[in-house]
């Protein structure tokens, strides 16, 4: 008996290694399949992994992009990291980070939960969250700079009903910050909600229904239902808003330039003078490298110290 299973055992692997010879990957269409998946292949590599390459080699030269390459090595690492003004550039994105986090994450998820709330009218509170995300960020910005404006401003108007202001939103080193968050949670709620909103489908009713019967309130469905549900959605919309974040460019760029006095310059818009104001993209694309590890890093540290509560 155990001579025939061994017999059959050989047998098997034999016809096993019979179907993985070269002569039959060819017979049976294996060499069709790679020149048909090649052009596309390479192409894939060359415009996603072109451009990374590129700017690798790119943060070890000095390139003003007219005039010849010049290998530097390390240089533009030491020059970004000794520059006076990252320091400055640092606290800022941290700054925006920080109040985006705090004040600016909750409201995407509290209004994906106030709509689904709504049986019959959602879909208008719907769109009406949405609108802000089809606007075109200049647009908005430019709005939104009449909102800031110290003397005909809405905001200021408003304030002074109650005898408060007038302030120089954004042109106060103190304010110029927390009001481009302002502006930024209102641009990005709306498209971000719609992603709670599509997780919060998934939710079931049934949940819903025997916290009702157990006498739950609003917030005790939401708290003990909904954000339980969606709490992987919840973590993965965190990490990318970190990660966006830390590469905010437009709002400080189209509100202030920067100022006043560097209170709104982010490490993205010290990239952007590097290249495009000293014509030095070797410099530029240094800073962007040391950006990218760190948001690596960072999102290895938030996978790791959320991996628990994400699968239980």
């Amino acid at each position: 008996m155990a001579l025939l299973t061994r017999s059959a055992t050989i047998a098997t692997s034999e016809t096993e290694r019979s179907r993985r010879s070269p002569a039959n990957w060819l017979r049976s269409g294996g060499l069709s399949a790679v020149v048909f998946a090649l052009p596309l292949v390479l192409t894939f590599l060359y415009f996603s992994w072109g451009p990374i390459v590129r700017g690798l080699v790119l943060s070890f030269q000095k390139n003003n992009l007219v005039t010849t390459p010049e290998w530097v090595g390390m240089a533009n690492f030491s020059y970004v990291l000794t520059d006076p003004q990252l320091p400055q550039a640092t606290i800022n994105t941290l700054y925006f980070a920080l109040l985006a986090l705090v004040f600016g994450f909750p409201v995407p998820l509290f209004l994906a939960v106030f709509i689904s709330e709504l049986r019959k009218t959602g879909w208008l509170y719907n769109v009406i969250s949405y609108l802000p995300a089809v606007v075109p960020p200049v647009v908005a910005i430019l709005l939104w700079k009449y909102f800031y404006d110290p003397g005909s401003g809405v905001f200021n108007a408003i304030l002074g009903w109650v005898g408060l202001g007038p302030y120089a939103w954004l042109n106060s080193p103190h304010l110029a910050m927390p009001a481009i968050v302002l502006e930024a949670t209102w641009a990005g709620a709306g498209a971000t909600s719609i992603i709670y909103l599509a997780a919060l489908t998934g939710v079931r009713n049934e949940l819903y229904e025997a916290a009702e019967l157990d006498g739950a309130g609003i917030w005790r469905r939401v708290w003990h239902v909904t954000i339980p549900q969606i709490r992987g959605i919840i973590l993965i919309m965190m990490l990318l808003q970190l990660i966006g974040t830390f590469q905010v460019f437009t709002e400080p760029f189209l509100f202030t330039g920067g100022g006043p006095d560097n209170a709104t310059t982010t490490i993205l818009l010290l990239i952007y003078r590097y290249a495009f104001i000293n014509g030095d993209f070797g410099a530029a694309t240094a800073l962007s490298v040391l950006l990218a590890l760190v948001l690596c890093v960072l999102s290895v540290v938030y996978h790791l110290l959320t991996r628990r509560w994400s699968t239980t």
